[in-house]
């Protein structure tokens, strides 16, 4: 019996991080696509599929289901997915943006009210939330024995916004506009395993215990829906 719970242990670990798996490339086919729809296959002028491809690979979607969703991307009869940025307020006044793809925005929204029911919070005002935060272009590098000091001199040179050292491990800030711009600048002088546009909030709010747990509890509710794609909060 013990080896039978043992097995079963196991079999229902692989399958919740299969399921969590399987949602990730779910959700990185879908941005595929749409960066498709939104600006054509043409990598060079379409900087959302740069970004979509970079995490796909990072994720390590398979490359034939890169290249099968690049195809579906560009037929006609596809399904278009459209972007919302819901504005939320979490427990103890902090600001929530939850970033959503859909090819159905009432069955969006309808999620996003249930998580609220479920776990509270409110829905905000538009541009309520939104303009605690701005829009950044994230460059993460892992040491490649370069010299540091020339790294970042060379960063600022070329346009970053701020630059932060983590362990091993460097994170430049740029506009969102030059993010790759930056990327290629840099990417012979360390190693970039991550590039990403995200909300940065300008401020954080510090909670209370009972808060902060309840926040968590919200936001791992909202990361369960489908359609999100990402969400961003200033609770510190």
């Amino acid at each position: 019996m013990a080896g039978h719970s043992k097995w079963a242990n196991i079999k229902r670990r692989k399958e919740q991080v299969d399921a969590k798996k399987g949602k990730i490339f779910s959700r990185l086919v879908r941005e595929i696509r749409s960066a498709i729809k939104q600006g054509g296959p043409d990598l060079h002028s379409n900087s959302k599929l740069r970004i979509a491809l970079q995490k796909a690979k990072s994720a390590n979607l398979p490359n034939e289901i890169i290249e099968r969703n690049m195809k579906k991307g560009s037929a006609i009869d596809q399904l278009d997915y459209e972007e919302i940025m819901y504005e939320l307020y979490g427990y103890g006044g902090i600001g929530i943006l939850v970033e959503i793809m859909t090819d159905n925005k009432n069955r969006a929204a309808s999620e996003i009210r249930i998580a609220i029911n479920k776990k509270g919070g409110s829905i905000a005002t538009p541009g309520a939330v939104r303009f605690n935060f701005e829009e950044r272009g994230i460059l993460h590098f892992t040491s490649n024995n370069s010299s540091r000091e020339a790294f970042i001199m060379k960063a600022i040179e070329n346009g970053a916004i701020d630059i932060e050292k983590e362990g091993g491990d460097i994170i430049v800030l740029t506009p969102p506009d030059k993010l790759y711009e930056i990327k290629e600048a840099l990417q012979g002088e360390e190693i970039c395993i991550e590039a990403n546009l995200e909300m940065i909030p300008k401020s954080y709010i510090e909670c209370e215990e009972e808060d902060r747990r309840a926040n968590e509890a919200l936001l791992e509710r909202l990361r369960s829906i489908d359609d999100v794609e990402a969400i961003y909060h200033n609770m510190k």
